[in-house]
Parts: structure tokens; C-alpha cells; sequence
């Protein structure tokens, strides 16, 4: 059994990985932290009866050989990739929103012990960054890229860092620093600059998320979606990355590197 101890195991995503992984039978939740009083922990709580401890402290419940999967908050991330560093467990890191900091430190940790960190554990995602490579690696430069995401009125960040990751991919074929990267628009802004990327962030009801890339050429556009229906399919990929991590080398990975590794 790959023994995980899961971070942020109250949240939403913590509940999904931790109703999955009990379903495995090559996976067990070894420990679960959270805060006590998290939205979500006492039904954590009620999750922890059958198997598991519960603890407030990561610290006191990591060690050698673990997998730890974190859906958390930046700050909790970055100390947990240095108790994964110091002690020998590897890492699966989901949390969204981090500082260069905050990266930074998950990267250091990978110098030790194998890490995969993703904005967005969906192995539909990760396939849907291929689509985006192939399609722009097709065409003439000169065409347009937006990006529309779509999430649930609870969501912290904006826009989704998946979006954002899929903006940068876009920017490698396009040629464009960073600034080309707009929010939404507003007011008088004047005709589209070429190579601009546009990311728009609709927030509302309780929609798991959507991914729409709009590429526009002149006369003709395509379009590349993903839709999200449950957390469960970000959990799978999860759980697909902590079996990854199980034997491979001290690293920083991707979720398409997992990807690759689970294709025929």
C-alpha cells in the first residue's frame, strides 16, 4: 500500500482525493491535516472514523516514504515542501495562487525528493495543452488567442491558474513577453495588439470548472474546451501522481509527465 498523507483534508479537493483513495486498493490515507476549524472538518472528521489519523501539525505526521498530497494554501505549501525535503516523502502539489516564493520553494525541494506540482490535476487538461501546442504549431503566426475560465462562486483566485499556465504555453509560439497577458477588458482600449492574450475569469453558482481557448484567424476561429463535471476527475489525477512519484526520481515534474508515463 502507497501510504499518503493528505494536506488540506477538509477542503474540497481533500475530501474528493481522500472518498477516491479509499476506494483503491493500492492506496491508504495514512494522515489527514487541516485546521480544526476549517469549513469541511468536521465531515473530515467523520471521514477519519475508519481508518487514519487526524492532526492540525504536518510536522507531526510526515515521514520517509510518504507520498504527501497538498491542496492547501501557499503558505502551508511551502512549509510543506521543505518537511518533504528534510525528511524524504515525496510531494504531489495542487494548491493555486503562489508567490515566486512559494515556488520557489516547492522547486527547491524537488532537488531532493521527486514533486509533481500542477495548477490542475486533470489529465483531460493536460491533454488539452498537447491540443493547444499541436493546433498553434500548425498555423501561421498572426492568429489570436483568448482563454475564458469558468468556476464557482467560491473560488479564491483569478483567473484560474490553469488558465494562466495554458496563457504562458500560448506565449512560447506566439513569441510575446508576459505583459501581452491581459484580464478582461474595459473602457476605450483601442484595436486588439497583436500577439495580446486575453484571459477572462467568470465566476458563479457551483460550476467544478470550464476551459475554453478561442483561437481566431481571419474568417475563422477554433475552439478548444474542457469541462470539469466533478472534483473527482482532478483527484484521479491526484492519485495517478502520487503512484508516479512512488518510483521516480527526485525531480520537479508536470502532469503531463504523468501523463506520458500512463499513455500506451
Amino acid at each position: 500500500m502507497i501510504p499518503i498523507v493528505l494536506i488540506g483534508a477538509a477542503g474540497r479537493m481533500g475530501r474528493a482525493v481522500d472518498e477516491l483513495a479509499r476506494a483503491s486498493r493500492d492506496l491508504e490515507i495514512r494522515a489527514r491535516v487541516d485546521r480544526a476549524d476549517a469549513p469541511g472538518a468536521r465531515m473530515g472528521a467523520n471521514l477519519i472514523e475508519s481508518s487514519g489519523v487526524w492532526s492540525e501539525d504536518a510536522a507531526a505526521v510526515i515521514r520517509a516514504k510518504d507520498v504527501v498530497i497538498e491542496f492547501s494554501t501557499p503558505a502551508a505549501c511551502r512549509a510543506v515542501a521543505a518537511l518533504c525535503a528534510e525528511r524524504g516523502a515525496a510531494l504531489v502539489s495542487g494548491t493555486t495562487g503562489l508567490a515566486p516564493a512559494d515556488e520557489a520553494a516547492v522547486r527547491s525541494a524537488a532537488e531532493r525528493v521527486p514533486v509533481v506540482r500542477a495548477a490542475n490535476f486533470s489529465l483531460g487538461i493536460a491533454a488539452l495543452h498537447r491540443a493547444l501546442d499541436a493546433v498553434l504549431k500548425a498555423l501561421p503566426r498572426g492568429w489570436d488567442v483568448e482563454i475564458i475560465e469558468r468556476h464557482h462562486r467560491h473560488k479564491a483566485d483569478s483567473p484560474s491558474g490553469t488558465a494562466l499556465a495554458l496563457a504562458h504555453a500560448a506565449q512560447a509560439h506566439l513569441g510575446r513577453p508576459s505583459s501581452g497577458i491581459v484580464h478582461g477588458r474595459s473602457g476605450r482600449v483601442g484595436e486588439r495588439p497583436e500577439g495580446e492574450i486575453g484571459v477572462h475569469a467568470v465566476r458563479g453558482g457551483s460550476q467544478t470548472g470550464e476551459h475554453e481557448i478561442v483561437i481566431a484567424g481571419e474568417g475563422e476561429w477554433i475552439e478548444l474546451r474542457h469541462v470539469a463535471q466533478d472534483r473527482q476527475a482532478f483527484a484521479a489525477g491526484a492519485l495517478t501522481a502520487a503512484r508516479f512519484v512512488t518510483t521516480a526520481r527526485p525531480g520537479f515534474y508536470r502532469i503531463d509527465d504523468v501523463l506520458s508515463a500512463n499513455s500506451p
